[in-house]
């Protein structure tokens, strides 16, 4: 069956190191939305790998991995990760499949995407310049060329110059940007269609065929929950559905093929770029929290914003995504400081809410409620087991697992695959 692996916050929770973890105990890791904007971190026998398309399962070498349609897939940086895999020893022939109906992203998706955040003026959203977005509205827009298209010549050049009819007139005439060449793009090109037909499937067709033999599929979520399109903090998102339910839409199954769905949680709270954060630490102790955590984009580099941990969030992220049970990630890094909070409701206009508002206006301007606990001084990152670890720590847990409602079962203690602590 299928277990599905969901972020429950902004994205950066750690989901790169879980599935790698998770891994071990499946046959197929498959990545269901997003493009090369993820970036999941994985650690192995100290040397850190960063993928952004290829799932994080990639590092076994008796796994499959599938990269499914709901993602946007950009050539150069997939063939940029192909490349650094075989470097360090890793070949991904015969080990990855990639879905003839997934998306491309092209190099006027990148400038669209960078040029019209620019643009946007106050409205700026202060995305990646990766071209997801825009990739994905050639998709819904239905002038999107596919994975099956781009590696059929004459497909690939009759979609490219109906795309840059459209394009160029954008550049010319609105963003006073330079056009572009259908037949430069499809020259500059020309190695990565050649090369990518050797893993192009019809992998919904795979996958559950696959799940029919009795193989276990481990889905793969880029981005979190409060970067939905539909729901998070719009319009501070991506343009995909990174919850549970994107899974079935991003790999072609049925939600009844669905076993367990697995929340990652980061033990305090990172957001990147703009948008609403009411935990936020705007003080020297968030500057302490990005410092310990090394919390810097994993693709961008962007320092990221640090606060305490927001239950009324990852509750609500608990109850849309069905989430069964939670790995909670970098509770290392709050070894050390005195007290640590938790965000358990949101004060607006003198009214309490306890539950995550939709409405931005009220999420932008609400105070936050916490409930403070103390904190611990012990090393925690070489402990084994959860009756091993300092007495505040675990109150901590389980304070969490109160207000959220959901069982944490596997708690992370440091960048190592081995650093999991099982409950």
């Amino acid at each position: 069956m299928v277990e599905v692996v969901v972020g429950t916050q902004w994205g950066d929770e750690g989901k790169g190191k879980v599935i790698d973890y998770l891994a071990k105990n499946v046959d197929i890791i498959a990545r269901y939305q997003g493009g090369a904007n993820a970036g999941h971190t994985v650690v192995v026998n100290n040397n850190k790998f960063v993928f952004h398309l290829i799932p994080s399962g990639i590092l076994y070498s008796d796994k499959i991995c599938v990269i499914g349609n709901g993602v946007v897939i950009d050539p150069v940086a997939l063939f940029e990760e192909i490349e650094y895999l075989k470097k360090n020893g890793i070949d991904v022939e015969n080990k990855l499949y990639i879905a003839e109906n997934a998306h491309i992203t092209l190099p006027y998706h990148k400038i669209l995407d960078q040029v019209e955040d620019k643009f946007r003026g106050r409205g700026k959203l202060g995305t990646t310049g990766r071209g997801i977005g825009t990739t994905y509205t050639d998709k819904y827009a239905r002038i999107g060329i596919r994975v099956v298209d781009f590696i059929d010549d004459d497909v690939f050049m009759e979609k490219l110059k109906i795309a840059l009819e459209l394009k160029n007139y954008l550049f010319k005439e609105y963003y006073k940007e330079e056009i572009l060449s259908s037949e430069k793009i499809f020259k500059e090109y020309e190695f990565y269609r050649n090369e990518m037909k050797k893993f192009v499937i019809n992998t919904s067709l795979y996958l559950n065929e696959e799940i029919e033999k009795g193989k276990k599929v481990l889905a793969e979520g880029a981005q979190g929950t409060f970067l939905d399109i539909d729901f998070g903090t719009y319009p501070y998102v991506t343009a995909s559905n990174p919850i549970s339910g994107g899974a079935c839409i991003g790999l072609g199954i049925s939600p009844k093929k669905i076993e367990k769905i697995i929340g990652v949680a980061k033990a305090y709270t990172t957001r990147v770029g703009m948008g609403p954060f009411p935990t936020e630490i705007k003080d020297n102790l968030g500057e302490r929290l990005r410092s310990i955590g090394n919390e810097f984009g994993a693709t961008t580099g962007r320092p990221r914003r640090c606060g305490w941990f927001d239950a009324v969030l990852v509750k609500f992220a608990c109850i849309i995504n069905g989430i069964d049970e939670i790995v909670l990630t970098k509770l290392d890094v709050l070894t050390g400081f005195e007290k640590i909070k938790i965000g358990v409701a949101y004060k607006y206009e003198g009214k309490i809410i306890e539950n995550y508002p939709l409405n931005s206006k009220i999420f932008s301007n609400c105070d936050v409620i916490y409930e403070e606990i103390d904190g611990w001084n012990e090393d925690i990152s070489k402990v084994k087991s959860y009756k091993e670890l300092p007495k505040n720590a675990k109150k901590y847990i389980e304070k969490i697992e109160e207000k959220i409602n959901v069982k944490i079962t596997k708690i992370s203690t440091g960048f190592l695959r081995e650093q999991i602590i099982e409950r």
